[in-house]
């Protein structure tokens, strides 16, 4: 899959195929739909499936008060459409000149001239334009008139409740990873850069990478099972989020204990997947009963994160 970043140096392989437009926050089950169709549809027109995203997200440059912590940064994001099978994500620099584009040019701006799209594939909320005035009605009085085919994908359900980023930003901020996964393509994951703590976890057998710099949403407090990722490799992983009332610490962490891991991580990056929520954060009386404790969570995280790849 190709990731670009520069519409002027877009390939021309990579124009007159089908496109989706959209964030894809999360890479969800409801974008999984809709990447099915637009293979299908890149199929029929014999030309590429194209996602068309944003960075940042709209929201953040026109109401960034209130502009939701992203599910994905870009990459992970491409890595996930890349796993559905699309041939390229389009990444654009989202600013003024981009938001004050009506519908009718952003159509033929982007759509048409810089795309040549044959296909168009949306779900059935989707907007653009200045001030949000492109609704699909639009999008498909546009495409008619360009002979442009549009196909609208009705949104996945689950527990009769729509799929959508919104949800799952809820579900995760309430640590409810394990439903959140349900309505995602893969387990939840952040990123960071491992820095230096207090040396504490070490000390007592069950050293931790405590990461920092993370520019995705952060899980709800609590302790995890999951799984950390660096250099191209998986462990099982126990996750700490919150303070550590044990030694009097307030401060909100992520200190995450890599099981079967010996190496230094210092000032590197480090990727980890929330599989599950294991307890609450809680003060022990003693060092003793705390590592008694996490031994308990080491043994569920073991459990849980060697059903989940």
């Amino acid at each position: 899959m190709k990731l670009i970043r520069d519409l002027a140096a877009l390939p021309d392989e990579i124009r007159a195929g089908a496109v989706a437009i959209g964030n894809f926050d999360g890479v969800h089950r409801g974008h999984a739909r809709i990447v099915e169709r637009l293979i299908a549809k890149a199929r029929e027109v014999h030309g590429p499936a194209v996602v068309f995203t944003f960075d940042p997200h709209p929201v953040r440059l026109l109401r960034p008060a209130v502009a939701p912590p992203p599910l994905t940064w870009t990459d992970r994001k491409a890595e996930l459409l890349s796993e559905l099978g699309i041939d390229a994500m389009i990444v654009y620099p989202t600013d003024e000149a981009l938001l004050s584009l009506s519908p009718e040019q952003f159509f033929a701006s982007i759509v048409r001239e810089s795309l040549d799209a044959r296909a168009i594939v949306e779900g059935p909320n989707f907007y653009f334009g200045r001030d949000r005035a492109g609704t699909i009605d639009v999008l498909k009085r546009l495409a008619a008139a360009a002979g442009v085919s549009v196909d609208v994908v009705e949104p996945v359900v689950v527990a009769g409740e729509i799929v959508s980023s919104s949800r799952v930003r809820k579900l995760v901020a309430d640590g409810r990873v394990e439903e959140a996964a349900q309505l995602l393509t893969r387990p939840y994951r952040i990123r960071g850069m491992v820095t230096h703590g207090a040396g504490r976890g070490a000390k007592i057998g069950f050293p931790t990478a405590n990461v920092a710099a993370i520019d995705t949403l952060l899980p709800g407090l609590g302790v995890y099972a999951g799984a950390a990722w660096t250099n191209g490799q998986r462990y099982r992983a126990a996750i700490n989020v919150g303070p550590n009332p044990t030694f009097g610490e307030q401060a909100l962490k992520v200190e995450v204990h890599l099981i079967d891991f010996a190496a230094e991580l210092y000032h590197q990056p480090l990727e980890v997947d929330f599989l599950a929520r294991v307890r609450d954060i809680q003060p022990f009386a003693s060092v003793e009963a705390l590592r008694a404790q996490l031994e308990r969570d080491v043994a569920e995280v073991r459990r849980v994160a060697n059903g989940v790849q």
